[in-house]
């Protein structure tokens, strides 16, 4: 799969469409052989041949193949890569139009958590159908450390980027830590930063491969590493690190509107199972979940109101940024 950008830059807005891919309908029954086979939409963060318009096309071909017989799926674009647009777009929506889907990538729930104005979307009670994720653990130079001693240096691109998660496990931790500009992975290669979030499908071997120790597991996937000790505590702070890490993780979910009739949502995430299949029999940088295990990654990237408000005011107590 390619890999979609790490800090995706604004487009110029607008909703352009693309053709239609095929879905099928074999075995549902009434209401949802109804809802299916209106035209369904999958709203897509732009541009048409960006990262998340690849990884739509391949969910919607393999969910065709999961539902055995063909009706019409149409992809709409909508904004840029940040997601905000087509967010806020699928988050109007009253179904009057038919069915709606979303390719929701993580960084545009990050994006709401750290309180962007743009974003003007709840996403707790949208369905996650699938998703592809990615294992993240704090490693860095050396042993796990320990309270005192000199400051770890984190590269942080931006405050508001979910790189910052890495500065705020060390705040959580007690380790003394400070922010230093740059991007985490060349600023530690270069010698430039102590510590960082590792990503990837085994963030452990990651790290190995960068010469960082894994001090912490942020969050689990199926089949990951349990060596590494999570992340401690289940306090609001602790939650809105996890939150703000699973920015990074989450390359891409498909996600429905929280009032998709039960008989629908059974059927898609029957479909869905085609994808995971076909997903794991292929390299690709992220682990294909569906079902609980979508459920809880999704999970992470909304936290309740306390972790929101944790993350924001650390924010702007930590490194001085506040939204808008």
């Amino acid at each position: 799969m390619s890999a979609l950008p790490a800090h995706p830059r604004p487009f110029p807005l607008g909703r352009r469409e693309a053709g239609l891919a095929l879905l099928g309908l074999a075995g549902l029954p009434g209401a949802a052989r109804a809802q299916v086979a209106e035209s369904t939409t999958i709203l897509v963060p732009g541009p048409e041949d960006g990262g998340c318009a690849r990884w739509a096309a391949r969910a919607a071909a393999a969910l065709a193949r999961g539902l055995h017989r063909p009706g019409p799926l149409r992809l709409s674009f909508v904004g840029g890569p940040d997601g905000v647009t087509a967010a806020n777009r699928f988050a109007t929506l009253d179904g009057a139009e038919g069915p709606r889907l979303l390719v929701l990538p993580g960084w545009t729930c990050h994006a709401r958590l750290t309180g962007t104005t743009r974003a003007r979307f709840e996403p707790g009670a949208w369905l996650p159908l699938m998703a592809s994720w990615q294992g993240a653990v704090l490693a860095g130079r050396g042993p796990r450390p320990g309270r005192g001693g000199t400051p770890l240096r984190v590269a942080i691109p931006a405050p508001e980027a979910p790189e910052a998660a890495a500065l705020a496990a060390l705040d959580l931790l007690g380790v003394p830590a400070a922010p230093v500009t740059g991007a985490a992975e060349a600023a530690f290669a270069a010698g430039d930063a102590d510590a960082l979030i590792v990503i990837g499908a085994d963030p452990v071997a990651r790290a190995a491969s960068l010469g960082a120790v894994p001090w912490y597991l942020l969050s689990t996937g199926e089949g990951e590493a349990t060596e590494i000790p999570p992340l401690p505590g289940r306090s609001p702070e602790t939650r809105a690190v996890l939150a703000a890490a699973a920015g990074l993780q989450m390359r891409a979910a498909l996600v429905m509107p929280p009032l998709t009739p039960a008989d629908a949502v059974a059927a898609w995430r029957r479909a869905a199972v085609r994808w995971q299949e076909e997903e794991r029999a292929q390299p690709t940088e992220g682990q294909p979940l569906t079902g609980t295990a979508a459920g809880a990654a999704f999970a992470l990237l909304a936290p309740a109101a306390d972790a929101t408000l944790a993350y924001r005011s650390w924010l702007e107590r930590r490194l001085g940024w506040r939204a808008g």
